[in-house]
């Protein structure tokens, strides 16, 4: 029974550092399995960057001068290229903030799914496009057997993130990272979107890192929250818990700033910092 409680993913006491200059100090949190965990903060709080870790990411000069990120128990700060390659895709898959920078623009987009099925998956080409396309339509892509054979500025904003996500899907994973996947869509597409991910997660079962920094968001996705300001988590627990009686000024803070339903803004407001610095109660 202990295993089953044992988290998909737990980073431990992490701290990254690009040179001599440390950005996140000692951030501690985990993702259990079936369960959508949001990572929030303002610009610049490091969220991304713990986030990119998880997949290691992170270009040079990052560096890890201290902490764990363990994948069911493995450390994939330990891991080599080979079975970083594996948990790539086929375990941990990553939707980012903006689809057209993800995509390859010089390649249909059916054919890049393609290649996370020949890395990932040990199915015959023809299957594979099958399940290019069915892929596609589960997604919400209309003529998905069309659809395949377009280039990436051949489709809408909404239509290239749902092949990002057909893309995460691909290699089967079990954690989902979702890095702000909805910022650069306009407000009806975001809705869209979301919904599409509330689907695939209760149909799957996936976990999912949630990261963004609209609290209105967190409220109707997430199940637990992770506060972080400045490389620093400030508080975490279960959403309702941490809305209703939040501990840390910051956090206090950040939710007197959330704006309603029908006035949703583009980012939060910046939070005075004299309140972000003061403790937690």
């Amino acid at each position: 029974m202990a295993e089953d409680r044992a988290p998909l993913l737990a980073i431990e006491d992490l701290r990254i550092a690009f040179g001599e200059r440390e950005v996140v100090h000692g951030v501690s949190f985990a993702v259990q399995a079936g369960e959508i965990v949001a990572l929030v903060g303002e610009s610049g709080s490091g969220k991304s960057v713990t986030a990119l870790s998880a997949l290691r990411l992170l270009p040079p000069p990052a560096r890890y001068p201290a902490g764990r990120i363990r994948w069911q128990g493995e450390d994939i700060l330990a891991m080599d290229e080979r079975r970083l390659q594996r948990l790539r895709g086929g375990e941990i898959a990553m939707i980012f903030q903006e689809p057209m920078s993800a995509l390859n623009p010089t390649m249909r987009v059916g054919r890049q799914i393609e290649e996370v099925l020949e890395i990932h998956s040990a199915l015959p080409a023809r299957e594979r496009q099958q399940r290019v396309g069915a892929l596609l339509a589960a997604v919400g892509i209309a003529d998905p057997e069309s659809r395949r054979r377009a280039y990436p500025h051949e489709l809408s904003g909404g239509q290239r993130q749902r092949v990002c996500i057909a893309m995460a899907l691909a290699g089967e994973p079990r954690l989902l990272i979702a890095d702000e996947p909805t910022t650069a869509l306009d407000v009806t597409i975001q809705a869209q979107i979301l919904e599409l991910l509330r689907r695939l997660q209760r149909e799957r079962g996936l976990a999912v890192l949630f990261i963004t920094h609209d609290l209105v968001l967190v409220q109707e996705l997430a199940q637990r929250v992770v506060v972080m300001r400045h490389g620093r988590v400030v508080e975490q627990g279960a959403v309702g818990e941490v809305f209703a009686s939040p501990r840390h000024p910051y956090t206090r803070a950040l939710l007197a700033c959330r704006p309603r339903l029908d006035e949703r803004r583009e980012r939060l407001p910046t939070v005075p910092e004299e309140l972000a610095e003061q403790p937690a109660d």
